[in-house]
């Protein structure tokens, strides 16, 4: 059995073991709850001592159950477990199959306030369902994020451990302006301290939180979105200029911000300005957008243009 532990927690549990398996008895609860048979009637005690009625039967045919009339709380997640339930909505990363973690337990809770049937057909989707590795997937500690969240919700500022993709390690003091979910991957949109200037810092990367008791005041009409998608388009080793032939609000509507910054040079032809640190994956970009345009300087992502036209070209011989 386990050590009779957060009685507090482990009396919920047993209100929701009540709830959707009425007529239970004292050893299976016991059973469920990983207690002896003297705490879970010790923890029906508790529950009624709280004003919860619980009928009891005894008898071989005997159990506990709710008594009518009796309004159930709302289930209680901890910060970690909700936020991961959004976390593995929003990106599908986070396995749900680990009771240990905080998405399972979370799950878990909602599986025992569903009605049995509906339960047991969920139940067994995620018995059997195996998640697909995916190697690009970032998956972040949903106890980091969600120390982070609070840091930018509270205005608190901030201190963490940032590790580079390189493996390069640094110590890192912020005012948090917003945690944001942009191409798969989580990103804490900030104000750094030491260079005095906005960073965009990949929370899978972030270790050591620790929020601080300084606060500070966020940028007037911050929009998170927008400013990251900016700030991913700038600063980084390869310049880059194009011409698109097509009216700037038209660009507008197929050219991801990331790429850059679109600005109209007459009616009908738009200027695409950004930066990138990878040219074959800028290249594969500029092939979506349906409109001609013309790569100026950057022989960089002008070679990867060239390179993604020929494999192109191969894939498609003529008959």
């Amino acid at each position: 059995m386990k050590p009779e532990t957060n009685p507090t927690a482990r009396a919920l549990l047993a209100l929701e073991l009540l709830q959707t398996a009425p007529g239970i008895t004292a050893d299976r609860l016991a059973d469920k709850l990983g207690v002896s048979e003297r705490a879970a009637r010790r923890y029906v005690g508790f529950l009624r001592d709280a004003g919860i009625p619980i009928k009891s039967v005894r008898g071989p045919y005997g159990g506990y159950s709710l008594g009518r009339g009796l309004r159930l709380p709302p289930l209680m997640f901890s910060s970690a477990e909700a936020l991961g339930l959004v976390m593995a909505v929003l990106d599908g990363h986070h396995d749900a199959g680990d009771p240990g973690g905080p998405v399972g337990s979370a799950l878990g809770k909602i599986m025992r306030a569903l009605p049995t049937a509906v339960a047991a057909e969920a139940e067994a989707v995620r018995r059997t369902a195996a998640p697909v590795p995916d190697r690009a997937a970032a998956r972040p500690d949903p106890e980091t994020t969600a120390a982070l969240v609070q840091a930018c919700t509270n205005h608190r500022q901030a201190r963490f451990g940032y590790r580079s993709e390189a493996g390069a390690e640094w110590a890192a003091a912020v005012d948090p302006w917003a945690v944001v979910v942009r191409h798969g991957r989580w990103y804490l949109l900030c104000r750094s301290h030491r260079s005095d200037a906005r960073r965009a810092y990949r929370i899978d990367r972030i270790h050591r939180v620790e929020v601080l008791d300084e606060t500070f005041t966020p940028p007037t009409a911050l929009d998170p979105v927008a400013m990251l998608e900016e700030h991913l388009a700038t600063g980084w080793e390869y310049h880059v200029d194009i011409t698109i032939d097509a009216p700037a609000n038209a660009a507008a509507a197929f050219v991801p911000r990331p790429l850059g910054t679109l600005q109209p040079l007459d009616a009908d032809t738009t200027r695409l300005v950004g930066s990138t640190s990878n040219p074959t994956w800028y290249a594969e970009q500029l092939a979506t957008i349906p409109a001609p345009y013309r790569i100026i300087g950057c022989p960089e992502i002008q070679q990867a243009a060239r390179l993604l036209g020929q494999r192109l070209l191969a894939a498609t011989p003529n008959n």
